[in-house]
């Protein structure tokens, strides 16, 4: 019996905390891909300057800090034009939809991972990101419509309660 109310408050726990599988970063890796960048922007080659931004807006995108992921988004957002293959847009793609995700914008995120699927439809990092996004559009829907009924129902109750006052 315990181990069954356990499992139920485990999997309430995990409905309103999220628990995806996406990797975090701490603050100390992307200080040492900053100084990667440094190095490599003053007497690098451009191929180097590349690869040590791409670890640094891998490291962004999976920070814990709001403004770090932000930041990760923005680099590779100016940095998508640049792009010279396929994989490394696929790349910039998926780390985009982990920004997106971890800024709660999921909508852009599956939108991303569409285009990245678009690319390598097997690829299963992609896929597996997707169901989480959308499954996260899914329980956000659930509690939305929880929020609303709630709504409706006080406000009812409020009218109800004033009829039965008035007469």
């Amino acid at each position: 019996m315990e181990a069954k109310i356990g499992k139920f408050f485990e999997s309430v726990g995990s409905f309103f905390g999220g628990g995806d599988q996406i990797p975090w970063c701490d603050r100390d890796v992307i200080l040492g891909c900053e100084r990667e960048v440094a190095d490599a922007t003053n007497g690098g080659s451009d191929e180097r300057k590349n690869e040590s931004i791409m670890r640094l807006s891998w490291a962004l995108v999976h920070s814990r800090q709001p403004e770090d992921v932000r930041r990760g988004v923005a680099m590779l957002e100016a940095s998508l034009t640049n792009s010279s293959s396929p994989l490394e847009q696929r790349e910039k793609f998926y780390l985009l939809a982990v920004g997106y995700y971890r800024t709660s914008e999921y909508s852009k995120s599956r939108q991303l991972l569409e285009q990245c699927l678009e690319i390598a439809p097997d690829w299963r990092q992609a896929l597996a990101l997707k169901k989480t996004v959308e499954d996260r559009i899914a329980k956000d829907g659930v509690i939305g419509i929880g929020i609303a009924a709630t709504a409706v129902g006080l406000i009812a109750g409020g009218i109800a309660a004033a009829l039965a006052r008035k007469n």
